[in-house]
């Protein structure tokens, strides 16, 4: 599917459309492993702002990698990476990254992971499972599974790594 999109540093301006791609993009992705109550909660997109904003403004998250696409001047997607919370051999992780199933397939998500860790740099990430969809599009990106599982919230999430070695 091809659409024309812009992927560029998010803006703290950006916080409130963020939100509702975060939001939004919960909803399509998640309903069925998340519980209705949490995806119907009418606070869910101001505690989601609220997140963004402190993101894109608070000094503590200095060190993070935020990144918005825009379709039409319209949010799309977003991304965020920042420090390795899990593994100290894999210096960045991959925390965030959401784009509308409306734009699945049209590079918007590799674009968005690019422009928050480069396609060549050493990363892990965690992913729902079951999401088949968002496993094959990391594997694609040189991601693997490790074995590693967590549940947060009664969702299961497996850890991916893309690791890269210099012979």
């Amino acid at each position: 599917m091809a659409i024309n999109f812009d992927v560029r540093r998010a803006e703290p301006a950006d916080a409130l459309g963020m939100a509702r791609v975060h939001v939004d993009t919960w909803r399509e992705t998640y309903r069925g492993l998340m519980s209705d109550s949490e995806l119907d909660d009418p606070g869910l997109l101001e505690w989601r702002e609220k997140f963004w904003t402190a993101a894109l403004t608070d000094p503590r998250y200095e060190k993070n990698n935020v990144a918005v696409a825009l379709h039409d001047d319209r949010l799309i997607g977003i991304a965020m990476s920042g420090p390795s919370s899990d593994l100290a051999e894999e210096p960045q992780e991959l925390y965030v990254l959401y784009a509308y199933a409306s734009s699945h397939g049209s590079g918007v998500g590799a674009a968005l992971l690019n422009e928050v860790i480069s396609p060549s740099a050493p990363a892990v990430l965690w992913v729902a499972d079951p999401n088949p969809r968002a496993q094959a599009f990391y594997r694609k990106n040189g991601f693997i599974a490790d074995g590693a599982v967590k549940v947060d919230d009664g969702v299961t999430d497996i850890r991916m790594v893309r690791s890269f070695q210099t012979n």
